[in-house]
C-alpha cells in the first residue's frame, strides 16, 4: 500500500515534530516552539497547490434581498461553484453563478443599489463574496467549495490526519523548508528540500486532476498532452 506522498509510512503529530528536528539536527527550544507554525504553512501550501474532492464540501443559504454581500463558509478555502434556486420558477430550477474577478464586478456593477438576479460572483475578503447584480429578492443559495480541514496541530501527539497519512511526505518536505527559512539555513539545504516538496506534491496534483475535477463545473476533467 503506497500512499500518494510516496512511501508507506504515516507521521503522528509528535513523529512529524520529531522528524523535523532529526532532519535539522535542531532541538533548540524557539525553534521547537515554532514547529506547529512549520507544520501548518506546509499544510497550507499543499492545500493551495493542490485540488482533492476529498476536501469539497457543499453548503446552502440564503441570500438577502438589497445585500450584495454573502457570507463565505468558515473553512472556506476556495470556491468550486456557487449557484441560486429560482424560487419564482420552482425549487428545481438552479442557475450557476459565473466566478470573475473582484474588478469585473465593480465594473459591471457599480451602483450596488440596482437590483436584479445575481449572474456573477467574486471573492470580496477573506469572509465574503460579492453578487452582481444585487438580488433583488432572497434566492436559496448553494456554495460548493474547498475547505480547509483540522490541522494536525490541533489535535494531540498520538493524532494523525489525511494528510499525515496520505501526504506525508509533502509534509515533511514542506515542514523542512520553512524550518530552514526560520533557521536561515544553507541555501543548496533548502533548495533541495523545496525541490523534493515539488516532487511529492505531483502524485497528489496527478491523482486530483485524474480522479476529479477542475475548479468548477464548467470546466471538466484535466486532460494532460501525452509526452
Amino acid at each position: 500500500w503506497n500512499s500518494y506522498g510516496g512511501s508507506i509510512m504515516a507521521f503522528t503529530y509528535d513523529g512529524l515534530k520529531q522528524a523535523i528536528q532529526d532532519y535539522t539536527e535542531n532541538s533548540e527550544t524557539t525553534f521547537v516552539n515554532n514547529l506547529p507554525i512549520f507544520i501548518r504553512a506546509a499544510e497550507e501550501r499543499i492545500l493551495k497547490n493542490v485540488q482533492l474532492n476529498l476536501f469539497m464540501r457543499n453548503q446552502v443559504g440564503l441570500m438577502a434581498a438589497g445585500n450584495q454581500y454573502l457570507g463565505a463558509p468558515s473553512d472556506f478555502l476556495a470556491p468550486f461553484s456557487l449557484s441560486i434556486f429560482n424560487n419564482a420558477a420552482g425549487s428545481d430550477a438552479k442557475e450557476y453563478l459565473e466566478f470573475k474577478d473582484l474588478s469585473f464586478i465593480e465594473t459591471f456593477h457599480p451602483d450596488y443599489t440596482v437590483r436584479g438576479k445575481p449572474r456573477y460572483y467574486a471573492q470580496f475578503d477573506v469572509g465574503n463574496f460579492i453578487l452582481a447584480p444585487t438580488p433583488d429578492a432572497a434566492y436559496d443559495v448553494e456554495v460548493q467549495y474547498l475547505f480547509r480541514p483540522a490541522s494536525l496541530t490541533s489535535g494531540s501527539g498520538t493524532d494523525t490526519s489525511w494528510l499525515s497519512e496520505n501526504a506525508e511526505l509533502s509534509l515533511l518536505y514542506g515542514s523542512l523548508v520553512e524550518a530552514y527559512i526560520f533557521m536561515k539555513g544553507e541555501q543548496d539545504m533548502m533548495a533541495m528540500y523545496d525541490k523534493r516538496f515539488a516532487e511529492s506534491l505531483q502524485g497528489l496534483k496527478m491523482l486530483g486532476e485524474a480522479k476529479e475535477t477542475t475548479q468548477d463545473y464548467r470546466v471538466g476533467k484535466v486532460i494532460r498532452n501525452k509526452q
